[in-house]
């Protein structure tokens, strides 16, 4: 009788090896870079899932990031695991964090690289002592001037999204999952905890044109335009026999979002017009709505504001500047912008 072949399993190093070959002028240095990435991301991953075993590691701290939200403890664990493992690399001239108000320099005495980051360390805190779906999200530039040796300063952040040199999100879920891209399709690599190594289950991800899932959080929707409030209305009808969208909502960017690349669907975060909570927006255009974007345009998909404008095109003036996001399926978006507010 015959046997089931074994799976040819590649591990993220052996993948971003094979795709340096793509670059004759590689030094290595995206390289060495994504394997400390990867390291933080596993260390993150290992307290995450030990959460509910340790003291003082679930609950909320007394403290507040820039954003004014309140700091949970794992928020902080993941912020420091990442940015300690990062910002002595050798690889990044400077690194941005959403729980840190100004950016993260290069230590004085350690080598400063050509590239930049941005990084959520742990997005969806307030899931996290309810044992729901969590992630971190990442965004890499190459520095403004690629030449210089000096430290980096927050202009070398303050790109487009359009310019990104790789993005991704570690979701820690029912498996640790890795998906990213560097701008050649997006790939998905589940974390093997029997080698400790994150191994490619995901080959070039694409996401359906269409999806019957649409994530937005319904309880503000009094506070949104009339416009996002008839697209809600119409996605949501049964005129002409149509079978109405199924609402699904996490509150966590990357398992929303996740579960759209997978299955198709629209994920909406429309501006208050009605109350002056987040007029521009919650999430972050940094190290949220850029990365998530340029993801989902190598996936087959869409990202805009709510005005329609092109994520990746929008030119960031602050570190912790806000934004609309309206993304997900090519087609599902197209929809809404036939009903998208002018601004």
């Amino acid at each position: 009788m015959a046997t089931p072949q074994q799976k040819k399993l590649i591990s993220l190093p052996q993948f971003i090896i094979e795709s340096q070959r793509h670059f004759p002028h590689a030094s290595g240095d995206f390289t060495a870079l994504m394997n400390q990435l990867v390291y933080a991301a596993k260390i993150v991953g290992r307290e995450v899932r030990k959460a509910g075993l340790l003291e003082d590691i679930l609950g909320a701290t007394k403290d507040t990031n820039v954003q004014g939200e309140t700091q949970m403890k794992l928020d902080q664990y993941a912020d420091s695991a990442f940015t300690n493992a990062l910002k002595i690399c050798g690889h990044l001239c400077v690194l941005a964090s959403e729980e840190n108000e100004e950016i993260v320099s290069i230590p004085q005495g350690y080598p400063i690289g050509k590239y930049t980051m941005a990084i959520d360390p742990l997005d969806g805190s307030s899931n996290i002592d309810t044992n729901v779906s969590i992630g971190s999200i990442f965004s890499i530039h190459h520095r403004k001037d690629p030449n210089s040796r000096n430290p980096g300063t927050q202009e070398d952040l303050l790109q487009p999204g359009h310019l990104q040199r790789c993005a991704g999100y570690v979701i820690y879920g029912s498996s640790t999952m890795l998906v990213f891209t560097t701008g050649r399709g997006v790939h998905g690599f589940t974390l093997d905890p029997s080698v400790g190594e994150f191994l490619l289950s995901h080959p070039d991800m694409t996401m359906p044109e269409l999806g019957e899932i649409y994530s937005a959080n319904e309880g503000n929707a009094s506070y949104w335009s009339k416009e996002v409030q008839n697209y809600l209305n119409h996605i949501k009808s049964i005129e002409g026999g149509r079978k109405p969208k199924t609402g699904r909502y996490i509150g966590s960017l990357v398992a929303d979002f996740h579960r759209n690349l997978l299955k198709g669907g629209i994920f909406l975060y429309p501006n208050d017009t009605k109350s002056s909570k987040y007029p521009n927006g919650k999430l972050r255009l940094l190290y949220e709505a850029a990365p998530m974007a340029l993801i989902a345009e190598q996936a087959g998909g869409m990202a805009v504001t709510v005005y329609g404008e092109r994520i990746l095109d929008l030119n960031p003036k602050e570190l912790h500047e806000r934004t609309t996001l309206v993304i997900g399926s090519k087609k599902e978006v197209e929809d809404f912008l036939t009903f998208a507010p002018k601004k």
